[in-house]
Protein backbone atom coordinates (compact mmCIF):
# COMPACT_ATOMS: atom_id res chain seq x y z
CA UNK A 1 0.00 0.00 0.00
CA UNK A 2 1.64 3.19 -0.87
CA UNK A 3 2.24 6.11 1.64
CA UNK A 4 -0.95 8.15 2.64
CA UNK A 5 -1.59 11.44 1.90
CA UNK A 6 -3.72 12.48 5.15
CA UNK A 7 -5.99 15.84 4.38
CA UNK A 8 -9.56 17.02 4.79
CA UNK A 9 -11.67 17.65 2.38
CA UNK A 10 -11.47 21.53 1.47
CA UNK A 11 -14.66 22.72 1.59
CA UNK A 12 -16.49 21.69 4.79
CA UNK A 13 -19.12 23.81 5.95
CA UNK A 14 -17.62 24.64 9.86
CA UNK A 15 -19.76 28.03 10.28
CA UNK A 16 -22.69 25.23 10.39
CA UNK A 17 -21.16 22.50 12.23
CA UNK A 18 -20.06 24.77 14.80
CA UNK A 19 -23.74 26.12 15.00
CA UNK A 20 -25.20 22.50 15.67
CA UNK A 21 -22.43 21.98 17.53
CA UNK A 22 -23.32 24.45 19.75
CA UNK A 23 -27.37 23.94 19.60
CA UNK A 24 -27.18 20.49 20.11
CA UNK A 25 -23.92 19.55 21.89
CA UNK A 26 -22.78 17.14 19.31
CA UNK A 27 -22.88 17.25 15.27
CA UNK A 28 -21.91 14.26 12.98
CA UNK A 29 -19.73 15.38 9.85
CA UNK A 30 -20.19 13.37 6.43
CA UNK A 31 -17.46 12.94 3.97
CA UNK A 32 -14.45 13.78 6.21
CA UNK A 33 -12.30 12.73 3.91
CA UNK A 34 -11.80 12.41 0.03
CA UNK A 35 -13.90 9.10 -0.92
CA UNK A 36 -10.73 7.63 -1.94
CA UNK A 37 -8.78 8.15 1.30
CA UNK A 38 -11.39 6.72 3.11
CA UNK A 39 -11.50 3.66 1.08
CA UNK A 40 -7.26 3.19 1.60
CA UNK A 41 -7.98 3.80 5.39
CA UNK A 42 -10.54 1.53 5.58
CA UNK A 43 -8.27 -0.73 4.06
CA UNK A 44 -5.83 -0.96 6.83
CA UNK A 45 -8.46 -1.35 9.14
CA UNK A 46 -9.96 -4.10 7.67
CA UNK A 47 -6.68 -6.21 6.33
CA UNK A 48 -3.61 -4.47 7.64
CA UNK A 49 -4.47 -3.70 11.72
CA UNK A 50 -3.56 -6.20 14.96
CA UNK A 51 -6.28 -6.13 16.67
CA UNK A 52 -5.79 -6.55 20.37
CA UNK A 53 -8.90 -7.76 22.38
CA UNK A 54 -9.99 -5.55 25.36
CA UNK A 55 -12.32 -6.03 28.32
CA UNK A 56 -13.38 -4.66 31.70
CA UNK A 57 -12.38 -6.83 34.43
CA UNK A 58 -14.40 -7.00 38.17
CA UNK A 59 -12.08 -4.16 39.57
CA UNK A 60 -12.80 -1.78 36.96
CA UNK A 61 -9.56 -1.54 35.15
CA UNK A 62 -8.81 -2.98 31.33
CA UNK A 63 -7.79 -6.18 30.35
CA UNK A 64 -5.53 -5.99 26.78
CA UNK A 65 -4.73 -9.35 24.99
CA UNK A 66 -2.28 -9.05 22.58
CA UNK A 67 -3.10 -10.93 19.53
CA UNK A 68 -0.85 -13.84 20.04
CA UNK A 69 -1.52 -14.08 23.39
CA UNK A 70 -5.35 -14.16 22.85
CA UNK A 71 -4.83 -16.58 20.41
CA UNK A 72 -3.20 -19.11 22.17
CA UNK A 73 -5.76 -19.15 24.91
CA UNK A 74 -7.77 -22.27 24.95
CA UNK A 75 -11.31 -22.36 24.21
CA UNK A 76 -12.20 -22.67 28.00
CA UNK A 77 -10.31 -19.60 28.63
CA UNK A 78 -12.27 -17.35 26.12
CA UNK A 79 -15.11 -18.51 27.30
CA UNK A 80 -14.50 -17.97 30.86
CA UNK A 81 -14.02 -14.20 29.67
CA UNK A 82 -16.95 -13.70 28.05
CA UNK A 83 -18.72 -15.06 30.76
CA UNK A 84 -17.42 -12.59 33.30
CA UNK A 85 -17.82 -9.63 31.09
CA UNK A 86 -21.53 -10.66 30.45
CA UNK A 87 -22.39 -11.06 33.95
CA UNK A 88 -20.88 -7.74 34.90
CA UNK A 89 -22.64 -6.25 31.91
CA UNK A 90 -25.94 -6.84 33.15
CA UNK A 91 -25.67 -4.88 36.22
CA UNK A 92 -23.07 -2.52 35.91
CA UNK A 93 -20.14 -0.94 33.17
CA UNK A 94 -18.72 -3.21 30.82
CA UNK A 95 -17.17 -3.26 27.72
CA UNK A 96 -16.21 -5.75 24.90
CA UNK A 97 -14.55 -4.96 20.98
CA UNK A 98 -10.77 -4.97 19.64
CA UNK A 99 -8.51 -2.18 19.64
CA UNK A 100 -4.76 -0.72 18.34
CA UNK A 101 -3.60 1.40 20.97
CA UNK A 102 -2.50 3.76 18.67
CA UNK A 103 -0.39 6.12 21.15
CA UNK A 104 0.96 3.78 22.93
CA UNK A 105 2.24 1.99 19.56
CA UNK A 106 3.44 5.13 17.74
CA UNK A 107 5.57 6.26 21.16
CA UNK A 108 6.81 2.88 21.17
CA UNK A 109 7.70 2.49 17.60
CA UNK A 110 5.53 -1.00 17.28
CA UNK A 111 4.90 -1.96 14.12
CA UNK A 112 6.44 0.56 12.33
CA UNK A 113 5.67 -0.43 8.78
CA UNK A 114 2.20 -0.11 9.93
CA UNK A 115 0.22 2.87 7.71
CA UNK A 116 -1.84 4.56 9.89
CA UNK A 117 0.76 5.64 12.09
CA UNK A 118 0.77 8.60 9.76
CA UNK A 119 -2.76 9.44 11.14
CA UNK A 120 -1.79 9.73 15.04
CA UNK A 121 0.43 12.13 13.49
CA UNK A 122 -1.97 13.97 11.31
CA UNK A 123 -4.39 14.13 14.10
CA UNK A 124 -1.81 16.73 16.00
CA UNK A 125 -1.58 18.49 13.22
CA UNK A 126 -2.50 22.07 13.04
CA UNK A 127 -5.10 21.66 10.27
CA UNK A 128 -6.99 18.93 12.38
CA UNK A 129 -6.52 20.68 15.86
CA UNK A 130 -7.86 23.68 14.33
CA UNK A 131 -10.73 22.08 12.47
CA UNK A 132 -11.94 20.29 15.55
CA UNK A 133 -11.29 22.87 18.45
CA UNK A 134 -12.94 26.07 16.11
CA UNK A 135 -16.08 23.34 15.90
CA UNK A 136 -16.36 22.95 19.62
CA UNK A 137 -15.24 25.52 20.79
CA UNK A 138 -12.33 24.56 22.68
CA UNK A 139 -9.59 26.84 21.83
CA UNK A 140 -7.17 25.69 24.70
CA UNK A 141 -6.73 21.90 23.74
CA UNK A 142 -4.04 21.15 22.63
CA UNK A 143 -4.09 17.60 21.28
CA UNK A 144 -6.19 14.73 20.42
CA UNK A 145 -5.56 11.36 21.57
CA UNK A 146 -6.38 8.38 19.30
CA UNK A 147 -7.12 4.52 18.97
CA UNK A 148 -8.48 2.31 16.31
CA UNK A 149 -11.56 0.20 17.55
CA UNK A 150 -13.18 -3.16 15.18
CA UNK A 151 -16.48 -4.21 17.03
CA UNK A 152 -17.24 -7.46 15.70
CA UNK A 153 -20.51 -9.84 16.53
CA UNK A 154 -20.99 -9.40 20.54
CA UNK A 155 -18.58 -6.58 21.16
CA UNK A 156 -20.08 -3.36 23.23
CA UNK A 157 -19.56 -0.58 25.20
CA UNK A 158 -22.13 -0.30 28.22
CA UNK A 159 -23.40 3.19 29.53
CA UNK A 160 -21.02 6.07 30.92
CA UNK A 161 -19.42 9.15 30.77
CA UNK A 162 -16.00 9.27 29.37
CA UNK A 163 -14.92 11.03 32.81
CA UNK A 164 -11.08 10.62 32.69
CA UNK A 165 -10.68 10.99 36.81
CA UNK A 166 -7.05 11.11 38.19
CA UNK A 167 -5.87 12.55 35.08
CA UNK A 168 -3.82 15.94 34.86
CA UNK A 169 -5.40 15.39 30.75
CA UNK A 170 -8.71 16.85 30.85
CA UNK A 171 -11.34 15.00 27.82
CA UNK A 172 -13.10 17.98 26.70
CA UNK A 173 -14.86 16.45 23.56
CA UNK A 174 -15.02 13.03 22.68
CA UNK A 175 -14.82 12.05 18.67
CA UNK A 176 -15.80 8.68 16.36
CA UNK A 177 -14.41 9.01 13.18
CA UNK A 178 -16.08 6.12 10.79
CA UNK A 179 -15.14 3.89 8.34
CA UNK A 180 -18.09 1.17 8.52
CA UNK A 181 -19.20 -0.01 5.32
CA UNK A 182 -23.13 -1.12 4.77
CA UNK A 183 -24.13 -1.10 7.87
CA UNK A 184 -28.20 -1.66 8.56
CA UNK A 185 -29.34 -0.56 11.68
CA UNK A 186 -30.39 -4.05 12.99
CA UNK A 187 -26.81 -5.12 13.22
CA UNK A 188 -26.51 -2.81 16.55
CA UNK A 189 -23.32 -0.92 17.11
CA UNK A 190 -25.24 2.17 17.34
CA UNK A 191 -23.69 5.32 19.20
CA UNK A 192 -26.47 6.73 21.18
CA UNK A 193 -26.56 9.57 23.64
CA UNK A 194 -28.71 8.94 26.66
CA UNK A 195 -30.12 11.21 29.70
CA UNK A 196 -29.93 10.20 33.16
CA UNK A 197 -33.32 8.34 32.75
CA UNK A 198 -31.85 6.47 30.02
CA UNK A 199 -34.27 7.87 27.60
CA UNK A 200 -32.03 8.12 24.10
CA UNK A 201 -32.14 11.51 22.84
CA UNK A 202 -30.20 10.61 19.85
CA UNK A 203 -28.28 8.12 18.03
CA UNK A 204 -25.80 7.28 14.82
CA UNK A 205 -25.68 4.52 12.92
CA UNK A 206 -22.06 3.28 12.10
CA UNK A 207 -21.61 5.09 8.44
CA UNK A 208 -18.25 5.48 6.01
CA UNK A 209 -16.10 8.58 6.60
CA UNK A 210 -18.00 10.20 8.84
CA UNK A 211 -16.16 12.10 11.99
CA UNK A 212 -19.26 12.45 14.94
CA UNK A 213 -18.22 15.07 18.29
CA UNK A 214 -19.70 15.17 21.08
CA UNK A 215 -19.02 17.23 24.55
CA UNK A 216 -18.02 15.67 27.43
CA UNK A 217 -19.58 14.48 29.84
CA UNK A 218 -22.15 13.32 28.28
CA UNK A 219 -23.91 9.61 28.88
CA UNK A 220 -23.48 7.48 25.61
CA UNK A 221 -22.96 3.86 24.84
CA UNK A 222 -22.35 1.38 21.92
CA UNK A 223 -25.25 -1.24 21.72
CA UNK A 224 -23.96 -4.67 21.20
CA UNK A 225 -23.10 -5.78 17.52
CA UNK A 226 -25.81 -8.61 16.99
CA UNK A 227 -25.02 -12.55 16.54
CA UNK A 228 -26.28 -11.67 12.65
CA UNK A 229 -23.76 -8.98 11.54
CA UNK A 230 -21.99 -9.21 8.41
CA UNK A 231 -19.30 -7.91 9.09
CA UNK A 232 -17.04 -5.33 11.70
CA UNK A 233 -17.43 -1.88 12.32
CA UNK A 234 -14.84 0.02 12.39
CA UNK A 235 -13.42 3.16 13.62
CA UNK A 236 -10.74 5.30 15.03
CA UNK A 237 -11.74 7.22 18.53
CA UNK A 238 -10.65 9.37 21.22
CA UNK A 239 -10.73 12.74 22.97
CA UNK A 240 -10.27 16.19 22.41
CA UNK A 241 -7.60 17.14 25.70
CA UNK A 242 -5.86 20.05 27.42
CA UNK A 243 -3.39 19.63 29.55
CA UNK A 244 -4.82 21.76 32.84
CA UNK A 245 -5.16 20.06 35.13
CA UNK A 246 -8.33 19.41 37.44
CA UNK A 247 -8.83 21.66 40.51
CA UNK A 248 -8.34 19.48 43.52
CA UNK A 249 -11.62 18.50 45.15
CA UNK A 250 -11.78 20.81 48.47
Amino acid sequence: MPNLFLELRNDHDVDQYKSNFERDGFVRINRLFSDELAEQIHAVLENKTPWHLVHSTPDHTHQYYHPNVWNAKAAAERAEVFKQVSTQARDGFSYLYTCYPMIQAYLKGQDPEWPLHAMTEFLNTHEVLEFVKDITGEPECDRLDCQATKYSQGHFLNTHYDHDAGSLSNRKVAYVMSFTKDWPANWGGQLLMLDDEDTVLSGFTPTFNSLTLFKVPKRHLVTQVSSFAGHSRYSITGWLLNNVPSAPAS
